[in-house]
Parts: C-alpha cells; structure tokens; sequence
C-alpha cells in the first residue's frame, strides 16, 4: 500500500514510515525541505514538496501529520494565526487531493489533539464528552471539520486525538528529560491537572490499525488506558531517572512567562482512548512506569 504523509519527517512520522516499511507498504512524505527531511528517514521512503507532487502514484491512503509546534512561547495573534494555518493548510492540501483523484485514497488518518477537549479538570473524558471552548478547541475543531470534508470525495476519515507522545530522541521528554537529569524538575502549578500520554509505538500502532480497519471512522482518543496528574508524571520520571523531582513551577510564574499558552501547563483532560478499547485495539505500554522504564532503558 502506497501510504502518503504529511509531518512524515516528525517525532511520530519517523517511526511510522518505518514500520510501513517494516510491514512492506510505500511511505510517500510531503516536507516543505525535502533534503532535510531525507537526512531523517529511511532510504526507502519517498520525499517530495507538495501533497500534489504524488498525483502521479495513486496513494491508497493519507496520514496527515503536520503542524506547527503548539506549547512553545506565548500565543500572541501571530502565533495562533500560524498554529491555525499550519494545520488547516496542509489539511486541506490533503483533502482537495482527495478530490481531485480518479481514484481517491480510501481513508484519512489525520490528527487533532487532546486540546480539543479544553480543561476538563479530573472527570473521565471520552470521545463523547462535551468540550470546554477555549482556544485550543476551537483550533482542533478548524482542523477537524476540514479533515472531514474528504468524506465527501467518498473517503473515509478517522480522527485521533493525540495526547503527550513518550519515547527517546524526541517530543516532550526532549525538552523535560535534561531538566529532570539535573536534579531541577518538578510538578507545574499544583499538578493536579491531567496530562493523557501515550508510548510513541502504540501511536503508531493506532495509525496502522485505523489504516487497516475499514469499519472505523470518526473520532478516536489517542491515549494510553491509564492517564495521569502532573504531579504523579513529575514523580514517575523522576524516579526513572533516580533524581529528585522537587522544585515546582508555580502557576503564577508560568501565567507571566507565557500568558494564556499556560493553560496547556495547568489544565489538562483525563481522556480514556474509549473507542479504540471498543474496537478491540491492544495496548503495548498501559501504565507510565512501564513506558518510562523501556525508554529510559533502551
């Protein structure tokens, strides 16, 4: 299976155009810098500009990727501008593609995240749970609603909501591992917020299965079974690294150094991956401690 992806180059994208390899089907990867990319990816994997540039192959499927990081620096108008662009642009490149096929990719693996629920507080969130309106919904609704669209063009779409991607060389223990190795992290506010994580290998597995089972569409929650508060990550991490994790950021610092992006720090969702339960979708690494001690083991 010919399989194209925006973001293929990410965090996520590199793991998963291995294993497409792995399991014998064609990754096709869309990068602003193509020779950058390629640095980053398996021989094997096909990198070109646009989404358009794979008229040519008939892709059976898009995964789509790609976006703008969303918790660095403040959100000033410009920033939230270019987190939206950055996903409804390349989402909708997708799509329009999608339209314009002979023969349309049968299915749409496109990402939104756990922002889309908003601050939740401690109550179990599920796909059906009724979200909080603040901006990161309404930037996951945008991207959502535009990747439905292929729906359309007789595509089927399937949604995940992606919480906090764990693994080595990348996403965000790159950032808090060095932090924690130095004796210097703690828990953010009060750590009582929810933070849903997820094994970066069973985020890939949840793509491969969406992609193979053509009875799923939707919106799917991309979390591991068991999230957890700040507090209880700050303290796991610390003691998968054997340093202390005692000096807390306090809420109003992170109000200051970041205004309203904070909110990503302090709030949280303890969202339930629901519907991949139900689907029959199993779990590599269900509990943190386990995933942290295979990363930090590996």
């Amino acid at each position: 299976m010919k399989v194209l992806i925006t973001g293929g180059s990410g965090f996520i994208g590199q793991a998963l155009c291995q294993r497409l390899i792995d399991a014998g089907h064609q990754p096709l990867v869309v990068s602003r810098a193509p020779d950058k990319a390629k640095k980053g990816l398996p021989a094997e994997v096909v990198v070109r500009e646009q989404v358009s540039d794979f008229a040519a192959e008939g892709p059976e499927a898009i995964v789509n990727l790609a976006g703008e990081p969303i918790a660095e620096g403040r959100w000033t108008e410009a920033k939230k501008k270019a987190l939206i662009e950055s996903r409804i642009g390349i989402t909708r490149d997708a799509v329009d593609f999608c339209s314009t096929q002979e023969r349309p990719p049968a299915v749409l693996v496109s990402a939104s995240a756990m922002g889309y629920y908003g601050d939740q507080g401690s109550r179990d969130v599920t796909e059906q749970t009724t979200p909080h309106d603040e901006f990161a919904h309404q930037l996951c609704k945008r991207w959502e609603e535009e990747a439905r669209r292929a729906e359309s063009s007789g595509v089927r779409v399937a949604i995940l909501r992606i919480g906090l991607v764990l693994d080595a060389g990348g996403g965000m223990l790159a950032k808090t591992t060095p932090v924690f190795k130095l004796g210097l992290g703690g828990k953010l506010g009060d750590g009582s917020q929810y933070m849903p994580w997820i094994h970066r290998n069973d985020m890939v597995g949840m793509i491969l299965f969406l992609l193979e089972r053509d009875d799923l569409s939707g919106a799917f929650n991309a979390s591991a079974p068991n999230p957890v508060t700040n507090a209880d990550f700050t303290r796991e991490l610390g003691r998968a690294l054997k340093r202390p994790a005692v000096l807390p950021a306090p809420a109003l610092a992170l109000k200051l150094a970041f205004g309203e992006m904070s909110r990503l720090l302090l709030t949280g969702a303890k969202m339930l991956p629901a519907r991949m339960e139900q689907a029959g979708f199993e779990f590599e690494y269900r509990d943190l401690d386990q995933a942290l001690n295979a990363i930090f083991r590996s």
